[in-house]
C-alpha cells in the first residue's frame, strides 16, 4: 500500500508541480501540501485523471495555529473508491485570504465550505451562499479558533415571562473562567501515597 502511495505523489507531483509544495505518506494515507491559489485545479485533476479519480469528497475542515503568519490550514479529505486510496490535501492560510471554492467540482463541499467559515471565520470566494450553518445567524466569533472563550460570549435561554428566547452576556459565579490549567494537586500542602520515594532513588 505505501509503495502505491509513494508511486501516485510521486506522479501527482510530476503531473502537477504549479500546486504540488510538498507531500508524505502517515498512517496510511497520502498527504499533499497544496499552494492556496491552485487549490481548485488540483482538486479538479484529482477527480478526473485516469491514474487518481477521487471522485468523493469525505470532509474539508481545519486547523488553527494562531502563532503562525498563516494561521490556518485548511485541510481535505478525499476518497478513490475505484483505486481504494485516501488523500488529504493541506493549504496554509492567512487570516484575512479568501480560499477557493470548489463546489463547482464537488457540489458535496458547499456545506464543509460553510462549515469551515462558521467554525473558524475563514472564506471561501464564489462560494453559492456563504452563511453559518452551525451557530445562529446574530452568533459572535467562530468557536474553533484557539482564541474564543470556553464559555462563549453570549448565552441563550428561553425567557418565560417574556414567553421567548432571550441573549445575555455570560456570567460565571464560579472563577473557571481564569483557569490557568495547573494540576489539582500542585500546592497541595499533604504528602500523597507514593511521593516519598520520589528522591529516594
Amino acid at each position: 500500500m505505501t509503495e502505491a502511495l509513494n508511486e501516485l505523489g510521486a506522479q501527482i507531483e510530476a503531473k502537477r508541480p504549479d500546486c504540488v509544495v510538498a507531500w508524505d505518506i502517515s498512517f496510511g494515507e497520502l498527504n499533499i501540501d497544496v499552494t492556496l491559489s491552485n487549490i481548485a485545479g488540483l482538486v479538479e485533476f484529482l477527480k478526473s485523471d485516469q491514474n487518481c479519480k477521487f471522485s468523493t469528497l469525505v470532509d474539508i475542515t481545519a486547523v488553527d495555529y494562531p502563532d503562525r503568519a498563516k494561521r490556518f490550514d485548511v485541510v481535505y479529505h478525499f476518497l478513490s473508491m475505484y483505486r481504494n486510496q485516501r488523500i488529504r490535501l493541506r493549504t496554509a492560510v492567512r487570516e484575512e485570504e479568501l480560499v477557493p471554492s470548489i463546489v463547482k467540482v464537488h457540489p458535496s463541499a458547499n456545506w464543509f465550505e460553510r462549515e469551515v467559515y462558521d467554525m473558524f471565520g475563514i472564506l471561501f470566494s464564489g462560494h453559492p451562499d456563504l452563511r453559518r450553518i452551525l451557530t445562529d445567524y446574530g452568533f459572535r466569533g467562530y468557536p474553533l479558533r484557539k482564541d474564543f472563550p470556553t464559555t462563549g460570549y453570549t448565552e441563550v435561554r428561553y425567557d418565560e415571562a417574556q414567553k421567548r428566547v432571550v441573549y445575555e452576556p455570560v456570567k460565571l459565579v464560579q472563577e473557571y473562567r481564569q483557569f490557568d490549567f495547573m494540576s489539582p494537586w500542585e500546592g497541595a500542602e499533604y504528602i500523597l501515597p507514593g511521593d516519598e520515594k520520589e528522591g529516594a532513588s
